[in-house]
C-alpha cells in the first residue's frame, strides 16, 4: 500500500491527489572497514612490550576502551561487525601503501584509513627523510588503486602527527630520553634531546617542516581523489598530546589512551558519512 503525505497536487480538472511520501535516501553504510599505514594504525606497543596490537588500534580495533572508527561504525550498522580488517605494518613507509591498498581492494573494503607518514620522516640520517614529491607520488598511487578496485569506497587520511611536540613533551623526561637513545627511536627530531645548540634547532625544524610537507601533500592528493576522500585539515598534526598518550616501552608509539585520542579526534572528519540524511523534500505539484 502506498504511504501519502498530506501534501497535495492538483489534477487538470482541478480534484486534490495527494502526493507520495517522500524517501529517505539510503545512509552509507561500509560492509568492509580496513586500515593501511603504519605502526600507529597496527597499534604497536598499545597493550604489551614490542608488538602489535590491532584490537587497540584506532581505526580498526575493536577495544571498546580505545573507541576506534570501526566501533563506531558499528554503532550504526552491525553489519560491519567482523569485517575489520587492519593491514597495516610497523615500519612501513609511503613506499609500502599501494601494496596494502591493494591488499585492501582485494578484501572488498568500502571504508579505508590512511595514516603514514612518520617513517618516512624518522630515519637514521636526515638526508634519508622521503621527499615531499616522493611522499605525494606514493600516496597518490596509493589511492589511485583503490579508487580503481573500489570506485564506490571512501578513504579517510589522517595527517602525519607532529614530530616535534613528542621531542617537546619527553625532552625533560629521564626515560624517555634513555628509550630513545637506547632503541635509536626517531633520530632525525629525538636525537640529542637537551642540546640547545643551533644546529640541533635548526635541525628538529627541518624534520618538523618535512612533516608539514607531507601534511600539504595528503590534502592536495584527497582533494584531487574528489569527495570520497575527507583529509583531517592537520587534526592530528595539532593534536596537543602529551606523554600519558604514549607507550611507556618506547616513549614514542600510542597507548591505549593515545589511541583513543586519534580515535575522537579523527573522526569528525567523517562523521557525516554515516549519520542518518535527513528525508528528500516532497516533490512539488
Amino acid at each position: 500500500m502506498t504511504a501519502f503525505t498530506g501534501v497535495v497536487a492538483l489534477t487538470a480538472t482541478g480534484v486534490p491527489v495527494p502526493l507520495p511520501a517522500a524517501r529517505a535516501a539510503e545512509p552509507w553504510r561500509p560492509a568492509v572497514m580496513a586500515a593501511v599505514g603504519d605502526s600507529i594504525s597496527a597499534g604497536f606497543n598499545a597493550c604489551g612490550w614490542y608488538a602489535a596490537c590491532p584490537s587497540h588500534s584506532w581505526s580498526a580495533g575493536d577495544q571498546i576502551a580505545v573507541q576506534s572508527h570501526y566501533l563506531r561504525l558499528l554503532d550504526r550498522d552491525t553489519g560491519v561487525f567482523g569485517h575489520n580488517v587492519n593491514l597495516a605494518v610497523p615500519g612501513a613507509t609511503s613506499a609500502d601503501l599501494a601494496g596494502q591498498m591493494s591488499k585492501a581492494v582485494a578484501r572488498r573494503a568500502d571504508y579505508v584509513t590512511v595514516l603514514v607518514g612518520a617513517q618516512d620522516a624518522c630515519v637514521p640520517e636526515e638526508r634519508r627523510m622521503t621527499p615531499v614529491d616522493v611522499y605525494e607520488k606514493h600516496v597518490a598511487e596509493a589511492l589511485a588503486r583503490f579508487q580503481a578496485g573500489r570506485p564506490d569506497g571512501r578513504v579517510f587520511v589522517a595527517s602525519v602527527p607532529d614530530l616535534k611536540r613528542l621531542w617537546r613533551v619527553g625532552k625533560d623526561h629521564l626515560a624517555a630520553r634513555a628509550f630513545w637513545s637506547i632503541g635509536r627511536i626517531c633520530p632525525t627530531m629525538l636525537d640529542r634531546p637537551t642540546s640547545t645548540a643551533a644546529a640541533d634547532r635548526a635541525r628538529r625544524d627541518r624534520v618538523r617542516d618535512r612533516v608539514a610537507g607531507y601534511n600539504a601533500a595528503l590534502a592536495r592528493v584527497c582533494a584531487a581523489y574528489g569527495p570520497a576522500c575527507r583529509f583531517d585539515d592537520n587534526a592530528l598534526f595539532d593534536c596537543r598530546f602529551t606523554l600519558n598518550h604514549v607507550s611507556k616501552w618506547d616513549f614514542f608509539h600510542p597507548n591505549a589512551a593515545g589511541q583513543q585520542l586519534i580515535a575522537r579526534k579523527t573522526f569528525p572528519a567523517v562523521a557525516d558519512w554515516i549519520e542518518e540524511p535527513e528525508q528528500e523534500p516532497a516533490g512539488q505539484p
